[in-house]
């Protein structure tokens, strides 16, 4: 059994707890780990700990599981920080896109206001950011930091820069939908091969292989013949729908997972000028992101919690022990195991892993990862049009993001707004920072950009 200790800022996150526990119950290598879960929230820390403990109890793994509103206590010998908290929640969300939608901002623009990496957000996360870092290199600064909370381009970005002797990792699912692609065309997962080059919710994929042999064929044969059939009952917003396929047409590589979905923002712009053109590419991300939208709707947490608050109920009967197919857990055993491993992973352009992106930017790229921590593999980059279109839409607005951060610089911030596709003059523009920073609960952001 391992000694290994795993903290978790941000346990009350529910889904993402369960599942770690989960995989760490499906990963014989990392029995006797000890998981510490962190939250502010008492009632979601007290549910997610007694879920997961009932979890391994069920499964008969140990796991020395802990829970603490202390998140120094927390860090405490870890050799794993792990952050999924988000500070505003969704209602910090919704406040803000409310005041987007009535100054004219539409989804499909920069991803620093329509968006769930909105620049009020962006603000408060950084704030977290710096805070964990700093109390980590007081406590454990020989841990790592693996952020899953976004902004996952922007805090590596600035985190890497500020605090380089922290070693840090940012994870993101997105790359996930290269599985996707080969469920529909009937490939079984452990027969592909692929690169997907890019930043965080910006990859495409440049390389696909089935059993050696270039899948490509296979992925334009499906476009041309079944994928009309398909668009006619898939969901709107598909990452497999007409606007992927559109602008795999337009550019020669595949958009993958949150690259032009909702989820990433709703890249780009053209395809949600209105309903009527959204209509015309299957596109809604007010659908997509009706569980923001509608806050009266059940989410994944409620849903969890009250399975916790039943005693009856066997947990693994609700929840099949089955991998949760997210990279966090073997990731953690191939570092503290040491079995090379290759993983999609986001860290700093070092190397020139992706050709055309700074070298002191974020990148998501393959990386080897084992007892020796994280390398990343150098990829071919993305074609001229898609690294120009990375330099204007993630690089540019995340550097004016951060200058305005570390400058406390109202104007910088302004200038990101006016960045965003949407913005029609420098009034309309004020006018959003001002009511937005007037909400209640910005008082500490309102006064940092004083």
């Amino acid at each position: 059994m391992v000694d290994t200790k795993i903290s978790i800022i941000g346990a009350g996150s529910a889904t993402f707890s369960l599942a770690l526990v989960k995989d760490l119950c499906l990963t014989p290598n990392l029995e006797g780990s000890t998981v510490s879960f962190m939250d502010i929230n008492k009632e979601r820390l007290d549910a997610v700990y007694s879920l997961c403990k009932r979890y391994a109890d069920e499964m008969k793994i140990k796991l020395r599981l802990e829970k603490t509103l202390d998140r120094r206590e927390s860090l405490g010998d870890a050799d794993f920080v792990i952050n999924t908290a988000l500070v505003v929640g969704y209602h910090g969300y919704r406040a803000g896109w409310q005041i987007g939608f009535r100054r004219g901002y539409r989804f499909g623009g920069s991803y620093h206001i329509m968006h769930d990496e909105g620049f009020w957000i962006n603000f408060y996360q950084l704030r977290l950011f710096e805070s964990i870092v700093n109390d980590m290199l007081d406590i454990c600064p020989d841990a790592w930091y693996i952020k899953l909370a976004n902004p996952v381009l922007a805090g590596i970005t600035y985190l890497r820069r500020r605090y380089g002797k922290v070693k840090s990792v940012g994870l993101c699912h997105g790359f996930g939908g290269v599985y996707h692609i080969a469920s529909v065309l009937g490939l079984e997962k452990e027969q592909i091969s692929f690169q997907i080059p890019g930043v965080n919710h910006f990859v495409w994929l440049t390389h696909f292989f089935h059993k050696g042999e270039n899948a490509y064929p296979l992925l334009d044969e499906w476009i041309e013949k079944e994928a009309p059939r398909s668009w006619e009952k898939c969901p709107h917003s598909s990452d497999l729908g007409p606007k992927a396929a559109d602008l795999y047409k337009r550019f020669g590589v595949f958009p993958i997972g949150d690259t032009c979905t909702p989820g990433g923002g709703s890249w780009p712009s053209w395809y949600h000028t209105d309903q009527k053109t959204e209509e015309r590419w299957k596109e809604d991300p007010k659908k997509w992101w009706r569980v923001v939208l509608e806050p009266s709707r059940k989410d994944r947490v409620t849903e969890l919690i009250k399975v916790a608050e039943d005693s009856s109920s066997k947990v693994t009967s609700i929840f099949p022990p089955q991998k949760s197919g997210e990279i966090t857990v073997p990731i953690v055993e191939s570092m503290t195991c040491d079995i090379p491993r290759v993983f999609i992973v986001n860290v700093m352009n070092e190397g020139d892993l992706v050709p055309g992106v700074p070298q002191d930017f974020e990148v998501e790229v393959p990386a080897l990862v084992s007892k020796r921590g994280i390398q990343g593999i150098r990829t071919e980059g993305l074609p001229k049009p898609l690294t120009a279109y990375i330099l204007r839409d993630r690089v540019a607005p995340v550097e004016v993001e951060l200058e305005a951060y570390e400058c406390e610089s109202r104007e910088r911030l302004l200038e990101l707004i006016m960045m965003d596709p949407w913005t029609r003059s420098e009034e309309q523009a004020r006018k959003l920072l001002d009511d937005i920073l007037g909400l209640p609960g910005h008082e500490e952001m309102e006064q940092h950009y004083r």
